[in-house]
């Protein structure tokens, strides 16, 4: 469907669902593992997630204290009283024929997130945060006549989050799942990888008239979506086709879709339901769930500092533009290992009461961590902790570079041989042979056997033709057989010139 600027026409409609599979050791009502990496079809299963006869469901402390922790971080209200209800419907992968979930008190509710867009802060509202359990995985073999299930994933401890449909763009959507995502990683509530589906999304859109305040009469969810890039073409894909519909007098049908990655369009799978088609009750195995006062605010103040407090502190104290904020906050680990390189940073300054520029290393750190470290890591497929490459030998480089010891072009070489191998600056540096020349009357014997040797580029830049110097600048470093100070060597080929 062709793309269309609409926003003057109509405004979109967005509501979002998004189930987080929370990180604990075992199911949410059974002590088969929680494992979403597991590739064995029907390994981690046992009587219970099975729904054999005479098996009861018994909750998950830990996916209880991280669905109040994830509540918390969202600024909700937590229950001091929640329940376990039966949301009855017959899938294949569904092996009790119903999930068992939170329908009427669910632990937390009537919260928000406060996402940046465009440099405007926009607070989209919390409905309510669920704890429930997952289904199976259906699978359809290409080419045969009939599917199988999996059910590893059954019952597997999740969190449903509810937004009110606050959202009026694609874009804000995608900001949006990127800071839950950020802040289910940062509270260590689980892995939120859209990939392998331990995030996943199911957007609820309509659109309605300029000023009309009253809700359209339909909505559409989408489900199939898996990634960042995905749930913002299915939306824009939607959001088009409801105003094409609309323009011809026609109302989209209350339905929910799939996302056809291949064919970039959404799809119609089924009717959508509502509450009562899932005839919902309480789930008589399961006593209400009671959280006291001491245990939610013990959990508050156990929260550690959040993506949007930590950006907030990155521009105070280290002064760093927006994007590398953005860049180094959206990656928990590599944010964790640049503190810790900037901690070593102001230990060294401190130490040797250097007048070294802390914010000028720190900036430099900021960009090594964003480049060539991210570079490696990505490479490699490993996380900033996994890395050869120590803080402190990570801050004694840069120190390396900032005093003139070795060139920016030797700290990568230096840099690359830590990462493969591991190993002290010093040392790598000195088996390299890479020290730089510091040494000004090395340096000044280099310039004048350059100067004697070629009068007319001397000539020429006198005469004004600056790429002369250049020129004499890189014969000068081919004399120090590319050691040279960079800096010195420009500095005293100047003064020479004049």
């Amino acid at each position: 469907m062709e793309e269309k600027n609409v926003t003057n026409e109509y405004t979109p409609v967005i509501g979002l669902e998004i189930h987080v599979q929370l990180k604990t050791k075992s199911k949410m009502f059974c002590d088969s593992p929680n494992n979403p990496d597991e590739t064995v079809p029907n390994t981690n299963i046992c009587e219970v997630c099975t729904a054999q006869p005479g098996t009861l469901p018994v909750a998950n402390k830990e996916a209880v204290r991280l669905g109040t922790m994830l509540g918390l971080a969202l600024n909700c209200k937590i229950a001091n009283n929640c329940k376990f209800d039966r949301k009855s419907y017959f899938y294949p992968d569904l092996p009790k024929g119903y999930q068992i979930s939170q329908y009427d008190k669910p632990i937390a509710e009537h919260g928000y997130l406060d996402i940046n867009v465009d440099g405007v802060v926009k607070r989209v509202r919390i409905r309510r945060a669920h704890l429930e359990e997952d289904a199976g995985k259906n699978i359809h073999p290409e080419g045969l006549g009939y599917s199988l299930v999996d059910y590893n994933r059954a019952g597997c401890p999740l969190i449903e989050i509810v937004t009110e449909p606050d959202i009026t763009s694609a874009k804000e959507a995608r900001i949006f799942l990127e800071e839950l995502r950020n802040i289910v990683r940062y509270i260590g509530a689980g892995s939120a990888d859209m990939e392998k589906g331990t995030m996943r999304l199911e957007p609820n859109i309509s659109v309605r008239k300029p000023g009309q305040q009253e809700l359209p009469n339909y909505k559409v969810e989408v489900k199939n979506i898996n990634s960042f890039k995905f749930a913002e073409s299915a939306i824009e894909y939607e959001i088009a086709r409801h105003i094409e519909m609309l323009k011809e007098g026609q109302t989209p049908k209350q339905v929910t879709m799939g996302w056809n990655e291949k064919a970039s369009q959404t799809v119609e799978q089924r009717s959508k339901e509502e509450a009562n088609d899932y005839r919902y009750f309480p789930d008589p195995d399961l006593p209400v769930l009671k959280l006291s006062d001491e245990f939610i605010s013990n959990l508050q103040s156990a929260l550690p500092e959040l993506p949007a407090a930590k950006r907030l502190r990155f521009e105070e104290e280290y002064g760093l533009p927006d994007e590398d904020i953005q860049n180094l906050v959206n990656w928990k680990e590599l944010t964790e290992y640049f503190e810790e390189v900037v901690s070593e940073i102001q230990a060294w300054i401190k130490a040797e009461h250097t007048n070294e520029d802390e914010l000028k290393l720190v900036k430099m750190a900021a960009n090594w961590c964003l480049q060539d470290f991210s570079a490696l890591l990505n490479a490699a497929k490993i996380n900033p902790s996994e890395s050869r490459i120590t803080q402190e030998n990570f801050a004694e480089l840069l120190k390396h570079i900032a005093d003139g010891k070795i060139s920016v072009t030797a700290g990568k070489k230096v840099f690359s041989e830590m990462f493969e191998h591991g190993g002290e600056p010093d040392h790598i540096i000195e088996d390299l042979g890479l020290t730089q020349i510091s040494d000004t009357s090395e340096i000044e014997s280099a310039i004048d056997n350059v100067i004697k040797s070629n009068e007319k580029a001397v000539l020429d830049y006198k005469a004004g033709q600056q790429k002369s110097f250049g020129f004499l600048v890189g014969m000068a470093m081919k004399e120090l057989k590319g050691k040279g100070n960079p800096q010195l060597v420009n500095e005293i080929l100047k003064k020479k010139l004049e």
